[in-house]
């Protein structure tokens, strides 16, 4: 009696790691081998959730691949088939003194459910192979390479060799996937399908091209593209998945829908059908391959098809060799054709001879080539309904069977087809049938124009011209398609957007597109074939040299942005990329990145700038205040001295003004720039303009000591713009003649009046400015040199100011200097308006005087100094006030006190000042007390917020003393 296999003890020693989880994925048991191999012991494994057991890295989840782990697991129970994973990471923890780690391993594993008696699974055996050691990691793209040279460990049995082989078909996979971009610039379209649903896996750019922009990937081909259904191509590829067999289809006619619900488009294609096979031998999917040929361009054609070996016949030996010697030297498949063609229809005595194409679903013929005798018309270039000459003949050309008809009138399966014979001048016909993977493809046709009788020499010598032809034309064609793919191949790269060149380890230059040659300003002779460093001794021992050995050395890919002056002096940035590729070659691609260094420069001048001005604005903002403090110190210190006390306040007054136009100058440019400004235009008289610019500039003129000079022609100088924004463009200008002109020096103002113009300049015998200041004087923040005692340079925003105004008015302002210390010119130049007449008066208005009813005030404003200087003055002012530091009080105090005015700050925390005005005027006990907003915002939008909440007044700080006195004046509210 046999002994009974101990199944346990097999387990545990056998040499390859095996672990049995449960359905539930709780762990059964482990092997030694898988113990050894994770670096486990069973009893921490035994009894555990598998996740438990190996617990994700939390620092790096994905290194563990929980995900596909399960899904695998998974897979094997629903399906009751073993699910192999070629190559995944999963990284095993192991504790150690400092606590878990976790090492990086490299799996190649396979899922094996295991059934009970009934049929169920009762658990899941998962054997890994641990392939860490065959393949090194990119980190960065998180791809995986062979390493050079690795040993596919010699000791793992025949039987697990072919998980070994998957993990590097995985790996392959993977780095032709970094052929995509390639793919994708072929003109030609891809796709690879997988599976016998033919479940799109792959396509390039043209195949998206030809069918339209829609979902493909992952579908299967009828639900990807409906409007196939019925076209034949699910049955071409059932037969080249079934078969194993490739099948080439010439001029096929295919409709495609490429917008969705859009019309059909008639387009031709030649197409190959290539099985894919797997690492068992069988098809695992189907590569196709095409050119749409409708538009006339070719860019490739099809693939090389498989010669099918046709049957021997028997030929006599004169005709074989006379047949050799017309067709040996021949290159050109339509030279072989019609060399053929002239011997066999000679031979055969016919009165044509033709070549056709088969569609790929057997129903059109298609006349490449023929041979007529003389006074026979002649057919080629024409298509044709097969059936519509015989169904019962087409069907015995479909099975590949050679057709003899000595009489097309009689023979039953052409005499239905009389006429159509007759119209082509057709009595006999002999036909021999070329199929490709099962499928018609192409047909030798000889006719006689009458009836005949064919003798079985004439058949024989049909069929070896037949086989011959077939055999030498699919051969020349396939020189054809390897001379048209190198021409492609150097196609693209002559035709690509970037500079691309291949270097060989040697640093021979082996190849470099027309782009590239370009980039570096040299020629084809000058760089192909020479060493790179001859070719470029600029870049010899520099930058680009390190990076191309670096490249070569490590196998890694290399960057660099490198500035390159050609001898020609043409000087840019070039971004260089080195790949290294198989055969001890870089592929380098170069591009122009100048435009963008210029666009980086530029934003870091614009960063400069910006940086300068608010370094001058501080300082702009400093200088006022340091008088403010010292004055406000000053009437801290107990003083019956009025003369002083008006003197520093005044003092104060002045500064705040300087202060305040600083602030309103920073608003106005941006309100300007953003276009926020709505001009008040009118008919103006420039002359009036420029006289009160020059009114307005006088005093820093003769402060300075300048002599000013103005000239304005006789002719009336009238324009339509804005009147106080065109002073205060002119004042501007004036404004920096003298400030940036040396004292004692010469201020000019012209003016010219042309019959669509009036153009007004301002020149000075000033500082000057040099080319770059001149390129860049109008742009935002842009400043001439500072010295310590600010006698040159400003804020940077008057001329953009000036500039903005300008355009506005739809005019234009240039500047000019001859360098420096040789003064500077600035015009500005206006549409003129030709009318005679005088812009209207301006009409002035005063300020009212200071109240003389006193009223009672209520000052909110959670800033006590300021709520509380207010009512001081407002109180000098002979008016009662109450003040309240928060929205919440002052509004208890307004309906306690009923004042007469409520002067709020907008910006109040809590409740802010539009909502406190609304519910004043709510509540009847103050609805009609004058109600004033005292805030910092002072743009349309914040006045028409205020207006909205029931203000009778919108004053800005820091408030016009005589304003607010003014609206005091008035009294209560009507």
């Amino acid at each position: 009696m046999p002994h009974p296999v101990d199944f346990a003890a097999h387990f545990q020693t056998a040499p390859y790691p095996f672990l049995l989880i449960g359905t539930d994925l709780v762990l059964l048991d482990a092997n030694r081998a898988y113990l050894q191999a994770t670096g486990r012991h069973a009893d921490e494994i035994v009894g555990r959730h598998i996740f438990d057991a190996f617990p994700p890295n939390p620092s790096d989840p994905d290194s563990t691949n929980l995900r596909e782990v399960k899904r695998a697991i998974e897979l094997a129970i629903s399906t009751r088939e073993p699910v192999t994973s070629p190559l995944f990471r999963y990284s095993v923890p192991r504790e150690t003194a400092d606590g878990t780690v976790f090492d990086d391993r490299y799996w190649s594993v396979v899922h094996t459910p295991v059934l009970d008696d009934e049929g169920n699974v009762a658990f899941v055996s998962q054997s890994p192979m641990d392939v860490t050691d065959l393949y090194r990691v990119d980190p960065d793209s998180r791809l995986f390479f062979l390493k050079p040279g690795a040993n596919a460990v010699p000791d793992i049995s025949d039987a697990n060799r072919p998980q070994m082989h998957a993990a590097m078909a995985r790996i392959l996979k993977i780095e032709r996937n970094q052929l995509q971009l390639l793919f994708d610039q072929a003109p030609g379209f891809i796709a690879v399908l997988t599976g016998r649903d033919h479940v799109f896996e792959m396509l390039n750019q043209a195949y998206y091209q030809l069918v339209g922009h829609r979902d493909l990937i992952g579908k299967r081909v009828l639900d990807a593209l409906p409007e196939a259904r019925d076209q034949g191509f699910k049955e071409v590829l059932d037969q080249v998945f079934e078969t194993g067999e490739p099948i080439v289809s010439k001029g096929q006619r295919v409709l495609v829908q490429r917008e969705s619900d859009g019309p059909l488009a008639e387009l031709y294609v030649d197409l190959l059908y290539q099985p894919i096979l797997g690492t068992d031998g069988q098809v695992s999917g189907i590569f196709v391959q095409g050119v749409d040929i409708t538009s006339g361009h070719l860019a490739t054609r099809a693939l090389e098809q498989r010669v099918q070996e046709l049957a021997a016949v028997r030929a006599s030996q004169a005709f074989q060799l006379e047949l050799s010697d017309h067709i040996r030297a021949l290159t050109s498949p339509d030279a072989i054709i019609d060399a053929a063609s002239e011997l066999l229809g000679k031979r055969l005595k016919a009165s044509r001879v033709l070549y056709s194409l088969v569609d790929p679903d057997g129903a059109a013929v298609f006349v490449q080539r023929s041979w007529t005798a003389p006074g026979i018309d002649d057919i080629a270039g024409r298509a044709f309904v097969l059936d519509d000459f015989g169904a019962e003949l087409a069907r015995e050309l479909r099975e590949g069977r050679v057709v003899t008809n000595g009489d097309v009138r009689l023979d039953p399966r052409t005499a239905a087809s009389a006429q159509a014979y007759a119209h082509e001048g057709v009595g006999a016909e002999l036909l021999v049938p070329f199929r490709s993977g099962g499928t018609l493809s192409a047909l030798l046709v000889a006719h006689s124009d009458v009836p005949r009788a064919w003798a079985a020499d004439e058949i024989e010598a049909m069929e070896e011209v037949a086989q011959r032809t077939w055999l030498a034309v699919e051969a020349a064609r396939a020189q054809d398609e390897l001379r048209a793919q190198r021409d492609l191949s150097q196609s693209v790269f002559d035709n690509m957007a970037e500079g691309f060149e291949l270097l060989r380890s040697d640093w021979t230059i082996e190849y470099i597109n027309e782009v590239g040659l370009e980039l570096a300003q040299r020629t084809a002779e000058e760089m192909i074939g020479r060493n790179q460093w001859e070719a470029v001794p600029e870049a010899a021992n520099s930058a680009v040299e390190a990076m191309y050995r670096q490249a070569f050395a490590s196998g890694e890919p290399g960057t660099l942005e490198y500035f390159y002056r050609a001898d020609s002096g043409v000087e840019r940035w070039i971004e260089l990329r080195a790949y290294p590729i198989p055969g001890d070659r870089l592929a380098i691609f170069f591009r122009d990145i100048s435009a963008r260094k210029r666009a980086e420069q530029e934003t870091r001048d614009a960063d400069r700038r910006k940086d300068e001005f608010l370094a001058m604005l501080a300082h702009e903002l400093r200088n006022p205040l340091a008088p403010i403090r010292a004055a406000a110190d000053l009437l801290s210190l107990p003083s019956s001295d009025l003369a002083r006390v008006r003197s520093t306040s005044a003092i104060i007054s002045r500064q705040v003004g300087h202060l305040t136009s600083l602030v309103d100058d920073l608003l106005d440019v941006s309100r300007v720039t953003r276009g926020l400004v709505l001009l008040e235009t009118e008919l103006v008289d420039m002359k009036r303009v420029v006289s009160e610019a020059v009114e307005q500039a006088r005093p820093l003129v003769e402060a300075r000591g300048h002599s000013l000079t103005v000239h304005l022609p006789p002719d009336a100088a009238n324009v339509r713009g804005d009147r106080k924004r065109l002073v205060q463009v002119l004042s501007n200008l004036l404004n920096n003649a003298a400030k940036y002109t040396p004292e004692g020096g010469r201020v000019r103002v012209a003016m010219e009046v042309e019959s669509a113009h009036v153009s007004v300049t301002v020149s000075d015998n000033g500082i000057g400015m040099s080319a770059d200041m001149t390129s860049h004087a109008f742009k935002l923040f842009a400043q001439a040199e500072r010295t310590s005692d600010r006698t040159q340079g400003g804020l940077g925003i008057g001329l953009a100011l000036v500039r903005s105004l300008v355009e506005l008015h739809d005019g234009t302002v240039s500047a000019k200097s001859a360098g420096a210390d040789k003064g500077s010119e600035f015009t500005i130049c206006l549409p003129r308006i030709a009318t005679t007449k005088d812009a209207p008066p301006v009409v002035r208005s005063t300020l009212p005087k200071a109240a003389v009813t006193p009223l009672r005030v209520l000052v909110v404003d959670d800033n006590e100094d300021a709520a509380d200087m207010l009512a001081m003055f407002l109180e000098a002012l002979g008016h009662a006030t109450f003040v309240e530091y928060g929205s919440r009080q002052g509004l208890a105090r307004a309906l306690a006190e009923q004042p007469d005015a409520c002067l709020l700050d907008i910006g109040l925390p809590d409740m802010d000042g539009n909502a406190l005005a609304r519910q004043l005027r709510a509540d009847s006990r103050t609805a009609d007390t004058v109600l004033i907003a005292v805030t910092g915002y002072g743009q349309e939008f914040d006045r028409a917020s205020t207006c909205d909440a029931g203000f009778d007044h919108h004053l800005v700080k820091p408030l016009d003393p005589s304003v607010l006195a003014g609206l005091l004046a008035a009294g209560r509210r009507a």
